[in-house]
């Protein structure tokens, strides 16, 4: 029998899930649901995502809540729609109403993705620009270390998990993985 699976994602401890949650469980109640705090510019550090695109099957449906929940760019967008086709299931976007399950759901998502991916890109572009500004007018120095590199490579020496050490020094599971890759 086919399963429905609910990704929700939310990009730093503070913010919440559970409208995500929500809005599917209101037309899918019984969705296996599997949250995730991660950024979404990349698909490294999304063990959940990672977890739900191994476990899904033929017929199986994920669902999320908005596009920018699953992907951030069209390379990643593309890879998880390929790889839900490889297996036979499906991905659904609520707020779009698009279901790839279909031919206008496919050609849709396609082109979502590129707005997507489009604007990701200008809110970049003008980040930057306004750090170049602020430095330039002497007002941006940066941010200051929010992590104890030391630290964090004696624990990584000590045969931490990089959850157990993001849960002990505050910090995500991505800069303990930056800190790893720049220890090699």
């Amino acid at each position: 029998m086919p399963h429905t699976y609910a990704y929700c994602r939310v990009s730093t401890l503070d913010q919440d899930p559970t409208m995500q949650s929500t809005a599917i469980l209101a037309k899918y109640p019984d969705a296996v649901v599997k949250e995730e705090r991660a950024s979404a510019t990349t698909m490294n550090g999304r063990e959940m995502l990672s977890i739900l695109l191994d476990i899904i099957g033929k017929g199986d449906k994920l669902v999320v809540w908005k596009l920018d929940r699953l992907a951030r760019n069209m390379g990643d967008l593309c890879s998880i729609v390929e790889r839900l086709e490889a297996k036979g299931a499906s991905l659904e976007i609520l707020d779009q109403a698009i279901d790839t399950s279909t031919a206008s759901g496919k050609a849709f998502l396609q082109m979502l993705g590129v707005f997507a991916e489009f604007e990701t890109n200008l809110r970049r572009e003008r980040q930057l620009a306004g750090i170049a500004k602020a430095k330039k007018e002497g007002k941006y120095k940066g941010r200051p270390a929010a992590h104890n590199k030391d630290r964090i490579k004696e624990m990584l020496a000590e045969g931490f998990s990089h959850s157990a050490i993001a849960k002990e020094l505050g910090c995500s599971t991505k800069t303990v993985q930056r800190v790893k890759k720049e220890e090699r």
